[in-house]
């Protein structure tokens, strides 16, 4: 008895490590830096022209968390976008109050699709 619960917890733990190393692999949110204008020395200007303070955090309007540094600025995705479902029976709609994306049915949207991967 005490082999086989070894096999089946040894099945387990590869399954999850599996899991892991998918959900790593697939997590690759889209990011970019654009370097300071040389003699800046006030902080950061986004790309609406609001000033952020250097070591300062925070989300723009296309949903990207933006950092400020010294020398420029980082932003990266704070979402992630579908890519495994059914793309001939559902449609991703992206909704910017909550950065998220929810994939429905093409003809009736109250009804949502499986999702299989997402990337981001």
């Amino acid at each position: 008895m005490l082999p086989r619960m070894a096999a089946k917890l040894e099945k387990t733990i590869l399954a999850c490590l599996l899991v892991l190393a998918i959900s790593i692999t697939m997590s690759n949110a889209a990011c970019f830096f654009e370097p300071l204008k040389p003699g800046t020395t006030d902080g950061c200007r986004d790309s609406s022209g609001e000033l952020h303070e250097f070591d300062s955090q925070w989300r723009d309007q296309e949903c990207n968390d933006c950092s400020c540094f010294s020398s420029g600025i980082r932003c990266c995705t704070s979402y992630a976008t579908p890519v495994g479902f059914d793309a001939e029976k559902c449609i991703s709609i992206f909704n910017k109050e909550t950065c998220s994306y929810k994939v429905v049915e093409k003809d009736n949207h109250s009804k949502e699709c499986p999702v299989h991967a997402w990337v981001g």
